[in-house]
């Protein structure tokens, strides 16, 4: 494993245009694109690609078009669904549990940058893990930032900007999000 990549893993600061990192970011691009433009109806090709991509096979859907940097950083529970024009930036792990559901456009951000502009000259980048917990449905447009958790049982508003943590329970919203209430099962009540 190249030092930048090992950088990389741990969230440390690292040269994104490392050779090695660079081959690999190429072969997923690649890897994508040949999801993106296989036929609709070709089920079993469209899954082997996603398998070769995350590394495992598992019970989720992905809808083409489909972006990632690395793939091998996104690790998927089962019943998982992408809707179309998902982009996951996976420099860091993305942790998905399972029954998790994405809408149209979201994005999931693991890379980062240093805030002095200095700092961003060198080219030196980072990342932060995000971690989204079993249950959650993201609405369509959502982007969840580096460092995020998303708790048990969760929802987000569509076109929501997730900086910071969610709650498990909970229905959050918002630019940034916000906890908008806490989400409970209603009960089915006798009718008479």
């Amino acid at each position: 494993m190249s030092s930048n990549k090992s950088k990389m893993l741990a969230g440390e600061l690292y040269n994104a245009n490392d050779p090695a990192l660079l081959t690999e970011r190429r072969k997923a691009a690649a890897t994508c694109q040949a999801f993106n433009e296989a036929r609709a109806d070709a089920f079993d090709e469209r899954r082997l690609l996603l398998q070769s991509l995350f590394g495992r096979s598992s019970n989720f859907e992905v809808t083409a078009p489909f972006h990632c940097d690395y793939g091998y950083n996104i690790e998927l529970g089962e019943n998982v669904n992408f809707n179309f024009n998902c982009v996951v930036l996976d420099v860091c792990l993305v942790r998905i549990g399972s029954n998790a559901l994405f809408g149209p456009g979201v994005h999931i951000y693991t890379a980062t940058h240093p805030m002095l502009a200095i700092e961003r000259r060198s080219g030196l980048e980072t990342g932060k893990p995000v971690t989204i917990e079993d249950n959650v449905w993201v609405g369509g447009g959502a982007i969840i930032c580096p460092g995020v958790t998303i708790g048990h049982g969760s929802a987000i508003g569509a076109g929501s900007v997730v900086t910071k943590h969610v709650p498990a329970g909970v229905f959050a919203a918002g630019n940034p999000r916000r906890v908008i209430r806490t989400l409970q099962a209603k009960r089915r009540q006798k009718r008479a």
